[in-house]
């Protein structure tokens, strides 16, 4: 085990509770949904009419030249990286030894559908020649590594909807390996779009509650019939703990662990055992050094899917053992919907939140609990965890089989 502990010292983020981190993170503990019903009219023949778009535009975030050359995705990474960046002081770091590992689950899907339009409209020469950057699943990772200097490695993981968590696992290791000492990571996603949404709802993978919006995402719930799609960007400034005490930074908690494995299985279905998974979190913990016993809340992937939520509930039982029965969980989704590639960044910064101010946020639209669900879910209200040191869980999990568990730690008195 690498002696170079990580930690935790900024976080940004864009989602559909807030314009940043603290408005999102207030919404989550009251419970809010950012789902809505879209106002457009392409859902008309589209069986899912809803959606979780991000609270604030980036119009009215960002300088409108700038945003003219970048994919909705990439404002969003941008967006959220700079409040991280911010939020962590601006570190001082040689640019040989700062990186960034931005993921994406589907890259500049907007700008592709949107060129691919122009050009049959309006011909060839009335493509915009950003097109190709725009569209590139590596165009966050770049936006953010120029403008900061990033020498070190600049990296898009792309494994569907476990990206964003895969990100924050791999600059853990860029700084447990001695790449970089200071890596802005996360994930962002932009993909509420006609195509993407008619694709998932033909897969029958999306909620249809059309008429309860905010009551659709419902994880665990004995009647969940699909995810929401969503969209925003979570970015956090993982640091080596020495050069963080160096400077004096304010630390957020300490990233420990992570398991990263597949299933082998299927291409959109998880393995109904649930093995992958519980292998995950059986590697994040011998990596991390602790026990089931040491983790006290555990944020789920928990899409509100029939058989997700059944097959990583199973998983959670198996890895946890009978540890898992007092482990507060909960399902953030039901409020945010499905980020995708962004939604592994956003729950990190959830996690490390829950640690932080030792408060489990709630899962809501828990009406009837599947009576397959045995694990204790953290439900309507936040729950007050532990004093002392404790430790937590993040899953993620993506089509293809991919499978990802971080662990995350208190650090010190909140400092």
């Amino acid at each position: 085990m690498s002696s170079r502990r990580v930690v935790i010292t900024g976080l940004g983020a864009l989602s559909p509770l807030g314009e940043n981190v603290t408005s999102t993170w207030s919404a989550l503990l009251a419970g809010k949904s950012g789902v809505q019903r879209l106002s457009e009219e392409w859902p008309a023949d589209i069986p899912a009419k809803i959606a979780a778009p991000v609270a604030k535009d980036p119009s009215e975030l960002m300088d409108r030249v700038e945003l003219r050359k970048l994919d909705r995705s990439e404002a969003f990474a941008l967006i959220a990286s700079r409040e991280a960046w911010a939020d962590a002081q601006s570190p001082q770091v040689e640019s040989e030894r700062l990186g960034v590992v931005i993921a994406s689950g589907i890259g500049g899907v907007l700008t592709l559908l949107g060129a691919y339009d122009v050009l049959k409209e309006k011909g060839a020469r009335s493509v915009s020649p950003h097109t190709v950057p725009m569209l590139m699943p590596n165009g966050p990772a770049a936006h953010v590594g120029i403008e900061i200097g990033a020498r070190a490695g600049v990296h898009t993981p792309v494994s569907a909807c476990a990206s964003g968590a895969e990100a924050v696992g791999y600059a853990f290791e860029m700084i447990r390996s001695n790449r970089a000492d200071v890596v802005l990571a996360g994930g962002t996603e932009a993909a509420i779009h006609p195509l993407p949404m008619a694709g998932f709802a033909n897969m029958k993978a999306l909620s249809t509650r059309n008429e309860e919006p905010e009551r659709a995402s419902r994880p665990y719930d004995r009647d969940r019939d699909g995810f929401v799609l969503g969209e925003g960007a979570g970015v956090l400034v993982l640091e080596l703990l020495d050069h963080a005490i160096a400077r004096g930074a304010k630390i957020y908690g300490e990233i420990v662990g992570q398991g990263l494995t597949s299933d082998g299985f299927h291409i959109a279905a998880p393995d109904p055992d649930g093995t992958g998974a519980t292998r995950a979190m059986r590697t994040a913990l011998t990596s991390s050094g602790l026990s089931p016993k040491d983790i006290v809340h555990l944020n789920a992937h928990a899409t509100s899917t029939p058989v997700g939520d059944i097959a990583e509930a199973g998983a959670i039982a198996h890895a946890l053992g009978t540890d898992a029965e007092r482990v507060a969980i909960s399902a953030t989704k039901s409020m945010t919907g499905h980020l995708l590639g962004g939604a592994g960044a956003l729950e990190s910064i959830f996690t490390v939140l829950a640690l932080h101010h030792r408060l489990a946020p709630p899962t809501i639209n828990i009406e009837n609990l599947d009576e397959k669900i045995t694990l204790d879910i953290v439900r309507d209200t936040p729950r007050k965890l532990p004093d002392g040191d404790i430790a937590a869980l993040n899953n993620s999990f993506g089509f293809g089989g991919h499978n990802v568990a971080l662990i995350f730690t208190s650090y010190g008195e909140n400092k």
